[in-house]
Order: C-alpha cells, then structure tokens, then sequence
C-alpha cells in the first residue's frame, strides 16, 4: 500500500491513479459483471458472410464505425497526455468514440488542459468532456461545465457519479445532496448533450429514472466487475484506518448486466452506454443484446495506451473483429439486429 500526503492536489491524485491503476491488481475480488451469466445462443447456419456484417451505428449524430467508446480516464498530467493522444489516434483511425477524464484539475489550473486537447490529432470524433457532478454542491455551475466543453471541443458532457469514491478518499467531497436539480439545471442550459456515468458501481432503476427526469441525454451505467475504484483508494490510503474503510467495498456495487437492464428498464428511450469492466467484443456483444446501444471499456486502454499508439489499434482491431464474429455466430447482419439476438441466462 502506498502513501500519499494528506491533502495530495487534483493533478497528484491523477499521477496516484495511472500508477496504480498500472501497477496493482485492483478488480473487484469477487464480485464479477454478471456478464458471464449470459451466453449467445449460436447460429450455425447464418446465411451471412463475415463481409455482411455491418458494426456501424450513431450516437448523438455522429456515425460511429463500431458502438465502442473509450472510456474516460485521465488528464491533468504529462504522462495523462501521452495517454489521451495514443487513445485519440486509435479511436479517429477507426471512427470510434472516446470520453477524456475529470478536466477538474485543468478547470483549476489551465496549464494543465493541454493533456486532454486532442482535437489535432481526432477532429472527428465523438468526444465527451467530463465533470464531476458532485462538484456541482462545492461551487461549480454552467461556467465550469461549459469551459470543461469548450477546452477540449467536446460534442458531449459527462458528469460523473462517483459516490463512494469520494466517501472513502480522505480528501473527498462528500455532499451529495440536493444534486438533481443541479443536474437538471446543466441539463437544460450546457450547449452540448450531457452524459450521466458512474465510475464502477452502476446506477440503480430509481438512479436512472431520477436523472432521465432531470434531462440528461444518456446513461452510461458503468457497473462493477471491473476495476474497483475502492481499491485503487486502498491503495492510496495514507493511514491504516483509511485503508480498511476503502478495502472493506471492494466487492460493492451493481454488476454491470444488472445494471444494463435497470437502466433500459428506467429510461426505455435513452441511449444506454455499457461499461465496468467489459474486456472483449463478446462482452461488447452482450451488452447490446441486455440494451445497451454502445459499449465502453477503460482498463484495457489504459494498459495499451501507457504503451503505445500501436497498442491501442491493435486492441481496437482485436475487439471490432470479436464483435464481428459474434455478429455472424448469430446471424446479426448488424446493430439492430444484435440486439434481437437471442441471448440465454445461463442456470
């Protein structure tokens, strides 16, 4: 376990972030995505060819060549901008979408915003900004959300739930309350569609029916299975005490199929984005046929991307081609008809 200082700076936390994100195993331990739970009833006879299959679709106008996105992750720091630029490249050589990390810390400090600028190298993109709505209880309003927009010229906003990473941070801010209508204010004013997305512990029906209400213009559900924010916090606990609160939610939260089919259930005609801990296209896969419309993986990135440009296109490559293939193994021509594919809970 590594220590930090007692009040590390927004831009510190992210160096913390990368790092053990990087270095340690911080999965949920037992706790899985539920995604396991499902399986394709195969097709051994499609009557398609690989070549039919067609993975295109759109989101908030924009075509997208696969319903993949980038999940966000990180800025605010020089290794964060190596990061971002390998990630934006991969996703405009294959016209995907990608999200940037919080941009608080550019937000406090504008020397930093050159780690989430990648518009020189992604001009066409899907891009999505990102704040954090609790940021909403401690002086943030439409200014910050929409220079948060306008720094990185985003198509999108996402402000992100991330409750108990707060709560168990010894820095955290820890005021939830009251933040609907707060929400519902950005919803009608920003001048791009805002996002909401947790960061590993999913939304609930009654979560999703309250933010469809307020007017966000999509829900990416972000359940657990995948990297447990309470465990990278774990791992930045800077006292024993602080470090068996973080460790004792390792397993919390609503796994991500669950929370798939929550979301459409709460809000049945918004875009549903899947994401926490998806590794493959299979899992891409059945995330659409459960109701999701585009699927988001972060890990997986931010381990290629800490490598090179390359890295990410051939996980790109590798994960388009699963999905294409289980396309075909159930005779999806494409996107819409992968979400009628039959899809079996396994007993």
């Amino acid at each position: 376990m590594s220590k930090v200082t007692e009040q590390p700076s927004t831009e510190s936390r992210k160096v913390d972030h990368i790092r053990i994100n990087l270095e340690n195993d911080v999965q949920f331990p037992c706790l899985t995505t539920g995604l396991e739970r499902y399986r394709f009833l195969h097709e051994a006879l499609p009557e398609l060819s690989l070549d039919d299959i067609d993975t295109t679709t759109s989101l908030f106008g924009k075509q997208l060549a696969a319903p993949l996105l980038i999940s966000s992750m990180t800025g605010g720091t020089e290794i964060a901008q190596t990061i971002n630029r390998n990630l934006a490249r991969g996703a405009q050589e294959h016209r995907i979408a990608m999200g940037l990390g919080s941009q608080r810390a550019a937000i406090e400090d504008s020397t930093l915003s050159v780690s989430y600028r990648i518009r020189d190298v992604a001009p066409d993109i899907l891009l999505f900004a990102n704040v954090g709505a609790v940021q909403l209880n401690y002086g943030y309003g439409l200014e910050h959300c929409q220079k948060a927009i306008d720094m990185v010229g985003a198509d999108a906003l996402i402000l992100h739930f991330n409750v108990l990473q707060e709560a168990v941070q010894p820095e955290g801010d820890i005021d939830f309350s009251g933040l609907l209508r707060k929400v519902e204010a950005i919803c009608a004013q920003a001048s791009v569609p805002v996002v909401a997305k947790e960061v590993g512990w999913g939304f609930s029906e009654a979560a999703v029916r309250g933010l469809a209400g307020a007017g966000v213009s999509a829900i990416d559900v972000a359940g657990s299975g995948g990297t447990s924010w309470s465990e990278v916090e774990y791992h930045r606990a800077p006292t024993a005490f602080h470090a068996r609160v973080a460790r004792s939610f390792a397993d919390w939260g609503i796994p991500t199929a669950e929370a798939i089919q929550y979301a459409r259930r709460a809000a049945p005609s918004l875009p549903i984005i899947a994401s926490g801990g998806l590794r493959d296209g299979i899992d891409i896969a059945k995330s659409l046929a459960l109701g999701a419309d585009i699927a988001g993986l972060a890990s997986p990135f931010l381990q290629a991307a800490s490598d090179s440009f390359q890295a990410v296109n051939a996980l790109i490559q590798a994960l388009k081609t699963q999905l294409r293939i289980a396309m075909l193994c159930t005779a999806s021509r494409d996107i819409c008809a992968l979400k009628r594919a039959e899809l079996q809970l396994i007993s």
